[in-house]
């Protein structure tokens, strides 16, 4: 059963050992991400010169549901611009809000700006460190 969705921030947070982290760690197992959000973690690293064979290394193991970004979440992260705009949100950030939507679970982030959005988006953000 899924319990939360993962922004890239939290995902990265853990693999990278930062504060926050462990809060992740200990729901990694019931966790989603969209497949945009697992592109972000992707690109995270290969701006870092990580190989890909390594990179899949650290990522394929992982036990995160997976989410295709399909139409109905497009829509849904299209229709959150004007609610997300003011808090400076990406088209990633809303595509993990679209999913927390549709599952109806909170979404981890390590974001701070998220917080001032959550009731406008009718998404439960947690921050991951204090």
């Amino acid at each position: 059963m899924i319990a939360a969705v993962l922004d890239a921030s939290a995902l990265l947070a853990m693999l990278r050992s930062e504060p926050g982290g462990e809060r992740v760690q200990s729901i990694i197992a019931d966790s989603a991400m969209t497949t945009v959000n697992l592109g972000e973690v992707v690109g995270h690293y290969a701006r870092n010169c990580v190989a890909e064979a390594d990179i899949r290394l650290a990522l394929d193991p992982l036990p995160v549901d997976w989410i295709a970004f399909d139409d109905a979440m497009a829509y849904a992260a299209g229709l959150l611009i004007p609610i997300t705009r003011r808090a400076g949100l990406s088209f990633g950030d809303r595509a993990c809000l679209a999913l927390g939507g549709r599952l109806a679970v909170p979404v981890l982030t390590a974001d701070r700006s998220w917080v001032r959005i959550s009731e406008a988006a009718g998404v439960e953000i947690v921050l991951i460190h204090g």
